[in-house]
C-alpha cells in the first residue's frame, strides 16, 4: 500500500512548491525547487520506512513531523535521536529534509538587543543558590518551605502572569530553572543555556552547548565561587562560572556511540553524578540496525576538573551475539536497562539512588526496571530492587526484526527516587514506576516496606517524571496516557490519570484528583505526566491539557488554574505559544512560580515558553 505522502499529498505539491519559490527564504545557492526535490528524495530513502505512519509511541508519522519546527528536525538529525540514521547526510541534505517536510526554511532567530540586561550578583553574598537540580535539593523531594516559596494556600489564587520568555524555534521546553539570587539558569532544546532575570525575564548571559540540554541545571556555591553543572544529550558535561557564563571545563561522560542524557546531574562533595541513557531505543526502528549493545550508566566526574572518577554499568557484562533476528541478522544482548532519571544523593548513608528502564533485547537482566543504590565514593552496588522481571522492549515493537521475541510492557523507573525524612525521624525511599505502582523502600537495603497501585500503567502511563513530598504525604502524578497504556496488561485495572496523595508511612491513599476533562480541546490529553512541586498547603502540577493547577494538600481541591496553551507577547520579542506541560516540575521561589509550557512529542501539544507568575499585591 502506498503511503499518504507518496500519493495525494505529493500530487498536490506543485502549488506548495510555487508558494515556497515566491515566499520562502533560501539558505543556499541552489534553486528552491532543487532543494525541495533533494529533501523529498533523501526523506523517502532514509526516513520514510519508519515514519510513513503515526506509530503512537514509536516513530512519529509524516504528518506529525510536518508540524514540527524545521530547526527541531535538523537538530534530531545532527545531534538527537536520528543522528545515527543521518550520519552519512550532509548539512545541506538535513536542511533540505526539514525544508521539504515542514514547508519552511531554517532561519536564524535574532533576539533583540533590548532583551538583554546587565548581569550582576553580590560579590561576597552567601546563600545565593535558592533552587538547584531536578528536585530542588539532594534528596529530590520537590518541596519548598513556606519561607522559600513566599506563596500560601490563601494567596495562591492571586497568582497572575508577570512575563513570558520564548525559546526560539523550539517545540518543547523540558529543562527547568535553577535560581541564583535574582537569576534563573536553564537549558533548552537546541543547547542554549540562558541566564534570565527572574523579575523581568531579560537575558543576563547565554551559553551554547553542543546539543539539547534536557535536564535541570545544578548550581553549587563554595565561598565566592558559584558554578553551574549540566549535561547535554550527547553526554557532554559542562561546568560554567555563573558570574560570567564562561566555560570552566567540558568532559564527555558516555562511551557508547549512542549514549544519551535525559536526567539531570547531581553534584555533591566535589563529584558530579551523570545519568546515561541510550538512543538505541529509537535506532532500532531501522530493521538493519545491529541491535543492541548499550547499557545504562552512572558516571562520576571530579567537579573541579571534569575527569572521570568511576563508571557504573547497569549491565555489567558486554553484549554478545545471542541469536538471529527474523531477517537473519544477529541479535545482540543483554542491552538496555538505561537510566532516564536523575540520581538522588543520600549524604547520611553515603549512597546514590537511581532508577533503570527495560532491557532492549534478551536476555533480560536482574537490573532492569529496578532501583539501585551505589556507594557515592566507589560506585560499587550496595543493593538492587527489581520491580518487574523479563521486560524486553524497544521502539521496534511489534513487527520490526529488532523487536525481542518476548515483548515486555516497558515498565521503567523513569522518575528520580525521593529520600523522605518522616516526622517520626525515620527515612524512607519512595519511588514510582510506569507500571502504576508507588513503593516505599528501606534506604539501607531496598526492602519493600509498602506498595500501592494508583493506575494501570504502560509505555506512556503510570508515574513518569516524578512525585513530590512534604514529609507526611507523597504526591504522585499518574499519566495513564491513552496513547501509552497497554490494553493487554491488567485489563481489569482502569486507567486513572490525575494527582494522588499517599501517606508516606504506610502508602495509604488519602485522596485523588482525576485529570479534568479536555471538553473537546484540539490536541488535548487528559493526563498528568509532569513532576509536581509541593509547598505547605499546595501542590502545583502541570497537565498534558496545557493547564498548571494548584491543588490543596488537604483534599485535592483545585485552588488555582491557568491554561497555558495559547499565544504570548514575550519579553524577548520571539513568537511564543504554550502547550502541554510535561517533564520537569514547576519552580517556586520568593512569591513567584515558574512554569515550562510545550512538549511536542507523543501526540502532545507543542510550545516554547517559560512563564513567570507572581502573587498580585
Amino acid at each position: 500500500m502506498k503511503t499518504f505522502c507518496q500519493t495525494g499529498w505529493l500530487r498536490g505539491s506543485a502549488t506548495l512548491v510555487l508558494f515556497l519559490l515566491i515566499f520562502s527564504p533560501v539558505y543556499s545557492q541552489k534553486p528552491l525547487a532543487t532543494i525541495l526535490a533533494e529533501g523529498q528524495k533523501v526523506y523517502m530513502a532514509t526516513c520514510n520506512s519508519c515514519h510513513k505512519a503515526d506509530a503512537g509511541v514509536g516513530a512519529p508519522g509524516y504528518l506529525v513531523l510536518a508540524q514540527m519546527p524545521p530547526r527541531a528536525i535538523v537538530a534530531a538529525l545532527e545531534t538527537g535521536k536520528m543522528r545515527v540514521q543521518a550520519k552519512d547526510l550532509t548539512d545541506e541534505q538535513r536542511k533540505a529534509v526539514a525544508h521539504w517536510l515542514t514547508g519552511k526554511a531554517i532561519k536564524e532567530t535574532t533576539i533583540p538587543q533590548e532583551s538583554y540586561t546587565a548581569f550582576s550578583i553580590p560579590a561576597n553574598a552567601k546563600g545565593l543558590v535558592h533552587h538547584s537540580g531536578w528536585g530542588g535539593n539532594l534528596e529530590g523531594t520537590g518541596y519548598r518551605s513556606a519561607e522559600q516559596a513566599g506563596i500560601t494556600a490563601e494567596s495562591v489564587g492571586k497568582l497572575k502572569l508577570k512575563w513570558a520568555f520564548a525559546f526560539p524555534e523550539a517545540n518543547q521546553v523540558r529543562s527547568k530553572p535553577a535560581i541564583v539570587g535574582d537569576w534563573l539558569i536553564m537549558g533548552s532544546q537546541f543547547g542554549e543555556v540562558y541566564c534570565l532575570n527572574k523579575h523581568t525575564g531579560k537575558i543576563g548571559w547565554r551559553f551554547l552547548a553542543k546539543s539539547a540540554v534536557r535536564g535541570a541545571v545544578s548550581v553549587v556555591q563554595t565561598g565566592k565561587t558559584i558554578q553551574a553543572f549540566f549535561c547535554d544529550n550527547n553526554t557532554n558535561v559542562y561546568a560554567l562560572d555563573v558570574k560570567t557564563g564562561k566555560l570552566i571545563w567540558e568532559s564527555k561522560a558516555g562511551e557508547h556511540p549512542q549514549s544519551g542524557n535525559t536526567g539531570s546531574v547531581a553534584v555533591y562533595a566535589n563529584r558530579v553524578y551523570v545519568p546515561i541513557t541510550s538512543i538505541e531505543v529509537a535506532s532500532v526502528l531501522d530493521p538493519t540496525y545491529p541491535c543492541c549493545s548499550s547499557s545504562g550508566e552512572i558516571v562520576a566526574l571530579d567537579a573541579r576538573s571534569g575527569k572521570i572518577v568511576w563508571r557504573h554499568r547497569v549491565i555489567s557484562e558486554p553484549a554478545k551475539e545471542i541469536g538471529k533476528k527474523k531477517n537473519g541478522a544477529p541479535f545482540y544482548g543483554p542491552s538496555g536497562a538505561i537510566v532516564w532519571c536523575s540520581p538522588t544523593v543520600d549524604a547520611k548513608r553515603g549512597l546514590l539512588y537511581f532508577g533503570t528502564g527495560e532491557n532492549y533485547t534478551a536476555p533480560a537482566t536482574t537490573t532492569s526496571d529496578a532501583i539501585q543504590a551505589l556507594n557515592l565514593k566507589t560506585g560499587k552496588v550496595v543493593w538492587t530492587f527489581q520491580a518487574t522481571q523479563g521486560d524486553t522492549w524497544n521502539l521496534a515493537c511489534p513487527g520490526n526484526p529488532n523487536c525481542p521475541e518476548k515483548i515486555g510492557p516497558d515498565f521503567d523507573f523513569g522518575m528520580a527516587p525521593i529520600l523522605v525524612s518522616q516526622p517520626s525521624g525515620s527515612d524512607l525511599l519512595v519511588v514510582g514506576q510506569k507500571a502504576g505502582f508507588v513503593y516505599g523502600l528501606l534506604p539501607e537495603t531496598g526492602k519493600v516496606i509498602w506498595q500501592t497501585r494508583i493506575g494501570r500503567g504502560g509505555a506512556l502511563g503510570g508515574i513518569h517524571w516524578g512525585m513530590a513530598t512534604d514529609g507526611k504525604r507523597v504526591y504522585a502524578a499518574n499519566a495513564d496516557n491513552k496513547y501509552g497504556i497497554n490494553p493487554k496488561v491488567d485489563t481489569l485495572v482502569k486507567p486513572a490519570p490525575g494527582i494522588f496523595a499517599l501517606d508516606v508511612a504506610e502508602g495509604n491513599l488519602i485522596w485523588k484528583a482525576a485529570a479534568p476533562s479536555c471538553d473537546g480541546k484540539a490536541g488535548c490529553l487528559e493526563a498528568n505526566s509532569a513532576a509536581p512541586t509541593v509547598i505547605p498547603g499546595v501542590v502545583f502540577a502541570g497537565a498534558l491539557d496545557g493547564h498548571i493547577r494548584a491543588y490543596s494538600t488537604a483534599d485535592g481541591r483545585i485552588l488555582w488554574d491557568y491554561d497555558t496553551a495559547h499565544g504570548y507577547q514575550t519579553v524577548n520579542g520571539v513568537e511564543g505559544k504554550g502547550g502541554s506541560l510535561d517533564g520537569a516540575a514547576p519552580v517556586v521561589a520568593d512569591g513567584m512560580l515558574f512554569v515550562n509550557s510545550g512538549y511536542g512529542q507523543f501526540g502532545e501539544m507543542p510550545g516554547n515558553v517559560l512563564l513567570a507568575f507572581n502573587v498580585e499585591k
